[in-house]
């Protein structure tokens, strides 16, 4: 098994179940396995799987099935696997060419394997089996209320929002296509007084300006053609609550009058009726236009502007506050997990690479690419490779001339850089002994992935991505084995 590179997510030991009937993937599974700290419990006959999963000291995390089984003995694992609480992940191992695998099946294992290959595996189980098995749910009602991030801006709008929240006051929400205006929107009627009555939003630039009048202020029947029964507009549907005007720079002059009447006087009358309605609604609006301008170039009334600007909010793209990028990705994966529409991971590198790229489609560019990656790589890990090549372009020093390194043998030697995002420490001017500079680096480094892995040898090495027996050499090297409480597995 070749030693590479292996995902950052700390695996915890498990029961994986081998079921194979044949001997040399048995013994050859049960090592690796063994070496990598998980405890396999090898059964040949299907019908003792159960009873092996049940008396286990330790949950199930895998299912390993073997492609020399009978498709019944197979399908009645993968039966069974699936109606376990939660559900235990089945791969199908085989030594030929990939079989073809239902949903009911997360991957397969081809034999023999690489240790990075078997890792990922195995966190991609370890993954699904924290997400509940993929079953089915709804996604809490606070998730749409975050405004996630830890930027000065984002620390800011949420200040803003606290303030003004459980106020009357009109807000208008600015800020380019994507930047999560509406979610602003959702949480100052979750803070305010209105929050037990409806929210209600309306696109004003998804709707033909002819029918725009009718879905606002509702219609009698017979008032025009196709109005078959009278219908309550959403000013009604609001009422007591928050009505979001979405894209109101989208609205015609002629719907701009009709609303300003109506932000003036609280009331208003049907298409087709002269009865007026009074209304009690909280104006939130939103755009992604520049009003200012557009009331330059006489698209926007100037007096509804001023109206509407009560209490303005200004949404950052989010390539101005790209620190928020790893709270987002988070609280994105968090969000699809609730849903139960699956999981994904991201290395640090692949968060780092992320926080480089400029999001011109903002905060909902962002969503899309989370839940691209779910399906590509479901339940996995995903690493700065495996992102699509737009968001990798843009990383430092990934477009910059290598200088060869002269070799022992004196022909150069190219550098290869493994991490773009990683940045070089000052050297001081009075210069450094790189050995022992070196030296103090990595055991500090070893200290903390043993602090990390509780004195396990075994899950400190899968920390620093290293063998086990490499890392129990160091070990003695510096001395770090004497007076701590280490073991090997």
């Amino acid at each position: 098994m070749n030693e590479q590179a292996t995902p950052s997510v700390s695996l915890s030991a498990g029961c994986v179940v081998v079921a194979d009937p044949d001997t040399g993937n048995r013994d050859y599974l049960r090592t690796v396995l063994e070496f990598m700290d998980c405890a396999p419990l090898v059964e040949l006959r299907p019908d003792s799987i159960a009873a092996a999963v049940a008396t286990s000291p330790v949950r199930c995390t895998a299912l390993l099935v073997g492609e020399s089984l009978s498709d019944g003995e197979r399908e009645g694992l993968i039966r069974f696997a699936g109606s376990q609480k939660p559900r235990i992940p089945v791969f199908l191992v085989h030594r030929g060419d990939a079989p073809a695998i239902g949903t009911e099946v997360l991957g397969t294992l081809a034999l023999p394997t690489r240790h990075d290959v078997l890792v990922g595996l195995l966190h991609k189980a370890q993954i699904y089996t924290e997400q509940g098995g993929g079953e089915p749910g709804r996604r809490p009602l606070e998730l749409f209320r975050s405004l996630s991030g830890t930027s000065r801006a984002t620390r800011r709008i949420n200040r803003m929002i606290e303030q003004v929240a459980d106020t009357e006051a009109t807000v208008l929400i600015l800020g380019e296509s994507g930047t999560g205006k509406e979610v602003v929107a959702r949480k100052l009627h979750y803070h305010s007084s209105r929050r037990g009555k409806p929210f209600v939003p309306v696109n004003c630039g998804a709707i033909p300006s002819e029918l725009l009048e009718s879905e606002l202020f509702g219609h009698e029947k017979g008032s025009f053609t196709g109005a078959i029964n009278s219908r309550q507009g959403r000013f009604e549907l609001a009422e007591g609550g928050t009505l979001f005007l979405d894209e109101i720079g989208d609205m015609s002059m002629h719907m701009q009058v009709k609303l300003l009447r109506v932000l003036q006087e609280r009331s208003f009358e049907r298409v087709g009726s002269n009865k007026t309605i009074h209304c009690n609604v909280r104006i939130v609006a939103a755009t992604h236009r520049d009003l200012e301008e557009a009331i330059r170039e006489n698209r926007f009334r100037e007096d509804l502007y001023y109206r509407l600007n009560v209490f303005p909010i200004e949404m950052p793209p989010l390539r101005e506050r790209t620190e928020d990028v790893p709270v987002l990705v988070s609280d994105l994966i968090a969000r699809m997990e609730h849903e139960k529409r699956g999981s994904v991971r991201l290395t640090p590198a692949a968060v780092a690479a992320l926080c480089h790229y400029q999001w011109p489609g903002n905060v909902r560019e962002l969503a899309n690419l989370i839940e691209r990656l779910a399906i590509l790589h479901p339940f996995g890990v995903v690493d700065v490779p495996d992102l699509p090549e737009k968001f990798r372009s843009g990383l430092p020093g990934r477009d910059l001339p290598l200088e060869p390194m002269p070799a022992a043998g004196g022909a150069p030697a190219a550098v290869e850089v493994t991490d773009p995002t990683f940045a070089a420490p000052r050297l001081p001017s009075g210069g450094i002994d790189l050995k022992d500079h070196l030296a103090q680096l990595e055991v500090g480094l070893i200290r903390q992935a043993l602090e990390q892995a509780n004195g396990v040898v075994a899950h400190a090495a899968q920390i620093l991505r290293m063998r086990r027996t490499t890392l129990v050499e160091k070990l003695r090297k510096y001395g770090l084995a004497r007076g701590q409480e280490l073991s090997e597995f």
